[in-house]
């Protein structure tokens, strides 16, 4: 049966050659109409809520100054940033277990996002840089956490097992490294501290938006034109080598965008666990394709993310809980489902 026939095609956009299925281009599709209605609905309903018209007047400079202040300076941010943290979580966490052919190979699972709260850390509470200097340190704590982990998984080739179990025991001594952090700190840095790792969208604002928009796209755009060598590598090492994919230096650099990713969402608010996790395994089921999937899983995440933190802001009133609850709570329960699914497989 040919591709065309299997409704597969060849998209090219540039240098850029992707191999596409129908299936996958409508689910993208509704996903991103899925992710604009979600925005649409975190920033209309509420505690206080707004129509859709006045929405739009707002939106066009019509509205009153308490409606300008709750679109323009709380709520609107707010879900901005969540949609590009989503889409970089989701997009790193299809890149982590595309190279370790396993669905536990998370950067929040395998400790790539606690070394970047790591570097935060050191740099809130040990050079006493601020959030700007915070932003800084994470991405070399990720940077530096993925370049251990993957000297010590790289014996005899890189097994996606051995990946993971290291990173998960890296992780834990980097947690044990972030307490003291915060145990040593005066009261007040360790309670700001505090707050940030648990993961939070509440003061999330216009000022990096620019920033954090730009890395997201240009990260995203590297790790779209790895699709295809993704798909490839997925495969065992000497089938890939078979077909001319050096999987040695591919994995370099897919590690390097993918912690990239994972650490400027870190960066931006904190570590916020299970994104990464969970939105490329639900991508996966919707499009029904092997591979990576990247942009459904980054727009899976973007989605996941814009709700949990409408849950968050919205279902403990008259309090708001930081975004990172939520998200550990669902991703749990997903977590101890995986984890059942996969031990099953093994036992069939």
């Amino acid at each position: 049966m040919t591709t065309a026939a299997l409704g597969i095609r060849s998209l090219r956009l540039g240098p850029l050659a992707l191999r596409v299925s129908r299936r996958s281009v409508v689910v993208g599709v509704l996903l991103v109409a899925l992710a604009t209605t979600a925005a649409v609905c975190s920033v209309l309903f509420g505690e206080i809520q707004m129509g859709l018209p006045r929405l739009v007047a707002t939106l066009s400079g019509e509205g009153s100054p308490f409606e300008e202040y709750l679109v323009w300076d709380s709520r609107l941010p707010r879900v901005a940033n969540a949609l590009l943290i989503g889409l970089a979580l989701g997009m790193s966490g299809s890149i982590f277990q595309t190279i370790s052919r396993n669905p536990l190979g998370s950067p929040d699972v395998i400790g790539f996002e606690t070394g970047a709260s790591t570097g935060g850390l050191v740099a809130l509470l040990v050079v006493g840089s601020g959030y700007a200097g915070a932003s800084v340190g994470a991405v070399a704590g990720g940077l530096a956490t993925a370049a251990v982990v993957y000297v010590l998984a790289l014996r005899n080739g890189l097994d996606g097992l051995r990946l993971v179990l290291i990173g998960v025991g890296l992780g834990a001594l980097l947690l044990s490294v972030n307490s003291m952090l915060i145990v040593q700190a005066n009261v007040y840095d360790a309670q700001e501290a505090g707050g940030w790792l648990v993961g939070n969208l509440a003061g999330a604002g216009w000022d990096g938006i620019g920033w954090l928009a730009a890395l997201v796209g240009v990260l995203a755009v590297a790790a779209v034109g790895m699709s295809r060598p993704l798909m490839i590598a997925e495969l065992a090492d000497d089938s890939a080598a078979g077909l001319g994919q050096r999987t040695d230096r591919l994995r370099v650099v897919a590690i390097t965008v993918g912690v990239l990713l994972s650490s400027v969402a870190v960066a931006a608010a904190g570590p916020i666990v299970f994104v990464a996790l969970s939105a490329p395994q639900i991508a996966r089921r919707l499009t029904g394709a092997s591979g990576p999937n990247l942009v459904a899983s980054g727009l899976t995440g973007s989605v996941l993310l814009v709700l949990a933190d409408h849950a968050a802001r919205e279902l403990f009133q008259p309090r708001q809980v930081p975004v990172g609850v939520v998200t550990g709570l669902i991703g749990g329960v997903f977590l101890a489902w995986l984890l059942t699914r996969e031990w099953r497989r093994g036992h069939a």
